[in-house]
């Protein structure tokens, strides 16, 4: 399926569930970003997202801030990597994207899990071990 015919599909509610896991959700983002800035993309991807769960019957499973957090890491990846000359690359060129847990690296298990951070994305809170290293890094600055 081509890129066209991926994002053509998507929005028209037309793609199988099982054509639309993890893979397709970071594919149609890296598709958005390539048309257009993060804020127009963004709304696409809202609007996509939220008709297809919809579509579906399960227009609570979309997560806002799993949306938005997942739309920086992929737009941060291309301004620092570019994007690759195309989604196949792409994908290739970036396999962190593509593992389990990735946001469990930025965000506590629990934040990312409550109803909130379902409705309205969430900055990340800071996890234990970077808060500690933080603490100890400035309390030795402070001793000198």
């Amino acid at each position: 399926m081509t890129d066209h015919e991926f994002i053509c599909a998507l929005e028209a509610c037309e793609l199988p569930p099982s054509d639309f896991g993890h893979t397709a959700h970071v594919r149609a983002a890296y598709l958005y970003l390539q048309s257009g800035d993060f804020a127009a993309s963004l709304g696409r991807i809202r609007r996509t997202i939220r008709n297809y769960a919809a579509s579906l019957g399960k227009a609570d499973r979309y997560h806002e801030t799993i949306t938005v957090a997942y739309l920086a890491l992929i737009q941060q990846h291309i301004c620092e990597r570019g994007n690759s000359g195309g989604w196949t690359a792409f994908a290739r060129d970036n396999p962190e994207l593509f593992e389990p847990g990735l946001l469990l690296h930025f965000y506590p298990k629990a934040q990312l899990q409550s109803e909130l951070a379902h409705r309205v994305f969430l900055l990340p809170r800071a996890l234990s071990n970077r808060t500690d290293a933080c603490a100890s890094s400035w309390a030795a600055g402070a001793a000198s």
